[in-house]
């Protein structure tokens, strides 16, 4: 198996393979990955397609695929919290930003099973990222618990809660926030941010973590679970005690 799609609702990639090591990250349903290496019949070393990403996966929650089909990035992806939809006659329930490959009429494939799917999406080529998108597509995640690696509803970290939303308006960013940061045009003067810049925060050293600009100088992002915080010049004040918890490192603008 050389590449392979996810075919579970949400797949955890760890830093090694083993179920009791961390979990760097998750793959969402209809992702694909490249094989790097296998260990054992169970454990596989895959590097994500969407963005590079690279850990250890179970084989158990995945399809080979071809490597033309692979590299297709599908260009529609779930967007209710919740979905389901039939794979092989079987009933999932997949979470928003799932993608749905080689989708067409209500009926895709996964490698070479056929699902069927009846439930609200986006093609993402048509998204015109804006002020108001974001709001449509941020405020249903709020208080979804934050989960290091985690890239759902039910579980998110931050660079992850980021990645998912901006997939959504058919922009693919890195995974991690200091690979975010990277991405777009530095916005100077914290009097021109607008709603859908990202705010990065550092510890001194590094950066340590990301949320997405609001109106009135607000931010949302995952910090013990999705919130709304105030944002000024020197970070994020807490909405609920008033202090200052991270340092306002630099905004970038995506779009």
């Amino acid at each position: 198996m050389d590449y392979a799609i996810v075919s579970v609702p949400a797949a955890p990639v760890r830093r090694k393979p083993d179920h009791k090591k961390e979990m760097v990250n998750q793959l969402l349903f209809g992702e694909t990955v490249k094989v790097l290496r296998t260990k054992g019949e169970f454990w596989i070393k895959i590097q994500s397609l969407h963005d590079g990403y690279i850990g250890w996966m179970s084989k158990t929650l995945l399809q080979p695929i071809h490597e033309d089909l692979a590299n297709t990035i599908s260009d529609f992806a779930t967007t209710d919290l919740l979905s389901s939809i039939s794979l092989n006659d079987k009933n999932l329930n997949i979470p928003v930003g799932s993608s749905l490959p080689f989708f067409e009429n209500g009926k895709g494939l996964i490698a070479d099973i056929e699902y069927v799917f009846a439930g609200h999406f986006f093609k993402r080529s048509e998204q015109v990222p804006s002020g108001n998108l974001i709001k449509q597509l941020t405020m249903a995640w709020l208080n979804a618990p934050y989960l290091w690696g985690g890239r759902t509803p039910l579980g998110v970290d931050c660079s992850g809660f980021v990645q998912v939303i901006f997939k959504l308006m058919g922009i693919d960013l890195p995974r991690d926030a200091w690979q975010q940061a990277q991405v777009g045009a530095n916005v100077k003067r914290f009097k021109e941010i607008q709603v859908g810049d990202l705010a990065f925060f550092d510890n001194k050293e590094d950066i340590v973590h990301v949320g997405i600009v609001l109106d009135d100088n607000q931010i949302i992002h995952s910090s013990g679970k999705v919130r709304i915080d105030s944002l000024t010049r020197k970070g994020i004040i807490n909405s609920e005690t008033g202090k200052r918890t991270l340092r306002l490192k630099a905004i970038r603008r995506i779009w």
